[in-house]
C-alpha cells in the first residue's frame, strides 16, 4: 500500500429515544459533505482501490456518496470497524494493505486516534494539516497518508499529506 485515506462518517441525525446508534442516518448536509470530500480526494489523484467501511448505517451511507465519485473501488463492509479502537482499525488496514490506495470509513474516537498514531510515527509533509489533525477529526473529515514506496502497512513509513474538512468547503461557498 502506498496511500491510506481515513475518513470519518458524515453528519448524522441526532440521537433520540427510539433510534439506536447503529441505525442513525446521514442528514442532507451529511450527504452533500461526503460527496464533496470524495470529489476533493479524487481531484488530488487519490482514488481508492478498496474501501473498508463500518456496517453502521451512517458509515454505509457515507461510503455510498464516496462510491458515486470514485471509480473502480471495491467496498468491503466490516462489522469490526463499528466503534473500533486503534488496534482494531490497524488490524483491518494490515489485512488489506495489498490495495495501492486503501480507504477506511469509520468512527471516532478510534479513527482519530489511529490517524494521530500514524502521524506520530511517520510524521507529516504539511504543517497546516498536522495542526488540523491535532485539533480534532470532525464528521466528513479525511486524513490522507502517503508512503514513499508501495508495501506492507507500517505506520512509520506513512506521512500525513493532507486533512480535508467539509466545513472548509462550506465556508468557502463551494458545497
Amino acid at each position: 500500500m502506498k496511500r491510506l485515506i481515513l475518513m470519518r462518517h458524515a453528519k448524522t441525525e441526532a440521537w433520540a429515544e427510539g433510534i439506536d446508534d447503529f441505525g442513525r442516518a446521514l442528514t442532507e448536509q451529511g450527504h452533500l459533505d461526503a460527496r464533496r470530500i470524495a470529489e476533493e480526494i479524487v481531484s488530488q489523484g487519490w482514488s481508492p482501490a478498496r474501501i473498508l467501511v463500518s456496517t453502521a448505517r451512517r458509515a454505509r451511507e457515507t461510503c455510498s456518496e464516496v462510491a458515486k465519485v470514485v471509480e473502480g473501488e471495491r467496498v468491503r463492509p466490516m462489522e469490526s470497524l463499528y466503534l473500533s479502537g486503534l488496534r482494531g482499525i490497524a488490524d483491518a488496514v494490515r489485512q488489506n494493505d495489498s490495495a495501492s490506495t486503501l480507504m477506511v470509513i469509520g468512527h471516532n474516537p478510534g479513527l482519530h486516534d489511529f490517524a494521530l498514531n500514524i502521524m506520530r510515527e511517520g510524521g507529516s509533509s504539511d504543517f497546516t494539516s498536522s495542526e488540523r489533525l491535532l485539533e480534532k477529526f470532525p464528521t466528513s473529515c479525511a486524513a490522507l497518508f502517503e508512503a514513499d514506496e508501495d508495501g506492507a502497512f507500517l505506520p512509520v513509513h506513512f506521512r500525513l499529506a493532507d486533512v480535508l474538512r467539509a466545513r472548509d468547503y462550506r465556508e468557502a461557498g463551494t458545497a
